[in-house]
């Protein structure tokens, strides 16, 4: 017999659903989210449902439902009215954005990070090219707060030292954005020719080139560099998880260097999944093992047997 009350049943169910939200949306992320502590696992994936479903507003499934932009705009405004309520304590009926204020709630995520996510959100219906001002102030929105969101989910709430709290989220920042420019740089194609947008400033869609890539790179890789060493001062409970994401990114990052521009144009660069495995079971094996006796290259075959089963047993 469940003895939970109706409202402690309620938000179970809750965040069960934003678990089954970020399951379905991304492998990638749902693999790594399983090597953070359980409570941090439940909220870093309610924020992260709270933002698919966004997304899905302004480029996904309400388009293909037939809403017309008016009432995409009214439908992302409805949501940002109720992640503000939520967080602020609310009950709300939707059951993302109910997981997601326990979690803005006992993390102290508050409207300084939900407004300008949705601004950036509401970007997307209105601009269709960046200037550097614009661009910037959009990965801020859409990215860096995203991140800055989970780091108060890493913390639990509880207060942390003024200068590590600044590196952290310096290092939040960093890492968001470069998440989101990988995912510019993949759909490149996509996002120019079916909806119409570019994002990064300066740069010709249809005159790519290889220049552009490396310059969109560059950025890219010293955004990762400066995330990867606030890594060591993340929670222990957090701190593989983060390393395993940003190890995939790394990865992106590199494959997407190695394609030539023009082919970016007409694919989307994946990390296979049996290299993504590896590439987490790595990062695993690398919170488990210090430094000093650290190989600089683990055999393929080591890693092999270190992910699935018995890596995420004891994260569950």
């Amino acid at each position: 017999m469940d003895n939970r009350t109706q409202a402690e049943l309620y938000a179970a169910v809750a965040q069960e659903a934003s678990a089954v939200v970020i399951r379905r949306y991304s492998s990638s992320f749902s693999l790594a989210t399983r090597l953070l502590e359980k409570p941090v696992r439940r909220d870093v994936e309610s924020i992260y449902a709270l933002v698919r479903i966004a997304d899905e507003i302004v480029d996904g499934a309400s388009a293909g439902c037939g809403s017309a932009p008016e009432a995409i705009r009214a439908c992302l405004d409805k949501l940002e009215r109720e992640a503000l309520e939520a967080a602020a304590g609310a009950y709300s009926s939707n059951l993302v954005v109910h997981a997601f204020g326990i979690t803005a709630k006992r993390t102290g995520i508050g409207a300084d990070l939900i407004r300008p996510f949705f601004a950036s959100m509401r970007a997307d219906l209105e601009r269709a090219a960046h200037s550097a001002d614009s661009f910037d102030e959009y990965v801020y929105g859409s990215a860096e707060v995203v991140g800055l969101m989970c780091v108060r989910a890493f913390l639990q709430g509880k207060p942390a030292d003024v200068d590590r709290l600044a590196r952290l989220d310096a290092g939040a920042r960093r890492l968001g954005a470069a998440f989101q420019k990988v995912n510019f740089l993949r759909d490149l194609a996509d996002d120019y020719r079916d909806l119409g947008r570019s994002y990064f400033p300066g740069v010709s869609v249809d005159g790519f080139t290889e220049a552009d890539k490396h310059a969109v790179l560059d950025g890219i890789d010293a955004d990762l560099a400066a995330a990867r060493a606030v890594v060591p001062e993340l929670p222990a409970g957090s701190r593989t998880a983060v390393a395993a994401v940003h190890a995939l990114f790394a990865e992106l990052s590199a494959r997407l260097r190695r394609t030539p521009a023009g082919d970016l144009l007409l694919q989307r660069v994946r990390v296979p999944n049996q290299v993504k495995l590896r590439l987490i079971a790595k990062a695993w094996y690398q919170q488990q093992i210090p430094a000093a006796r650290l190989p600089v290259h683990l055999p393929a075959a080591r890693l092999r047997h270190l992910p699935a089963a018995a890596l995420f047993r004891s994260h569950r």
